[in-house]
């Protein structure tokens, strides 16, 4: 089955935290995980959401 792309997502890493590889780090789970890079930046960033979302209320 061919994966398809509905939306796209950009993500500048700022320079400072270049040095602990994020984009190499989610490649290698990506890898590991059969899963693309995107699906598990935007895993990451629903977590968030959610935990941030979650203190609001609280």
């Amino acid at each position: 089955m061919q994966k398809q792309t509905l939306d796209k997502i950009s993500i500048y890493v700022p320079k400072n935290k270049v040095e602990n590889r994020p984009i190499e780090r989610l490649a290698s789970l990506a890898d590991k995980q059969d899963r693309s890079i995107s699906y598990l930046a935007v895993e990451a960033i629903l977590e968030y959401l959610k935990e941030e979302e979650q203190k609001d209320y609280n």
